[in-house]
């Protein structure tokens, strides 16, 4: 019987973790068995096996991944905080609102990775700290952690935003939230709206 390589397990994995991203996100963790994942991704659940040794285990690569993913995308916005600005925006559209399938694991998955095992929890950690950093590094260039915690907090109330924007009837209810959800985000980041320089302000203010 012929074996695959390293190469192709590889690819299938990838492939698995591609497909159930895009699962879990739309119907959620608990909504989503082995098999439909496994069947989503074009394979049986025999093959699950070969690559996780759990569900939980498949659920903290797909955090990873995805998170891993967004530290690849921030990074490749403009330098300061023009590209701050472009993630904010992008993060609080209609277009993420209304695809949460190919959207942030946070805002879709955030109650759910709190009720999951120890690994899935530290993956989301890790993943969502090097994110913040990438944001952070452009705040404070100097000294990245120095805004973690600023970072963090403003993130934190980007992701309650869509929450409910996507879980609200109106429309045009949700599109505000959206906005304010941007004017807000910006403002906890110590930015405003079309600053075009390419420092951030001083984070360094007087503790109210």
């Amino acid at each position: 019987m012929a074996r695959y390589g390293k190469d192709h397990k590889e690819s299938t994995r990838r492939r698995i973790v591609e497909a159930s991203g895009r699962r879990l996100k739309s119907d959620g963790v608990h909504a989503s068995g082995i098999s439909t994942l496994m069947a989503d991704a074009g394979l049986t659940n025999g093959a699950f096996y070969a690559h996780f040794t759990s569900k939980d285990d498949l659920v903290a690569s797909v955090v990873a991944e995805q998170l891993g993913d967004q530290v690849t995308t921030m990074a490749a916005l403009p330098d300061g905080v023009d590209g701050i600005e472009k993630f904010v925006r992008a993060y609080l559209s209609v277009a993420h609102r209304d695809h949460p399938g190919d959207g942030c694991p946070s805002a879709a998955l955030l109650d759910e990775i709190g009720r999951c095992d120890d690994a899935v929890r530290r993956a989301y950690t890790d993943g969502l700290l090097a994110v913040m950093d990438v944001v952070g590094a452009r705040l404070e260039p100097a000294e990245p952690s120095a805004a973690r915690v600023r970072v963090l907090a403003a993130f934190a109330g980007m992701v309650g935003t869509l929450q409910m924007a996507r879980a609200v009837t109106d429309p045009r209810l949700s599109d505000q939230l959206l906005a304010q959800g941007v004017r807000n985000a910006l403002t906890a980041l110590g930015l405003e709206p079309g600053d075009a320089t390419s420092q951030a302000r001083p984070s360094r203010r007087t503790s109210p």
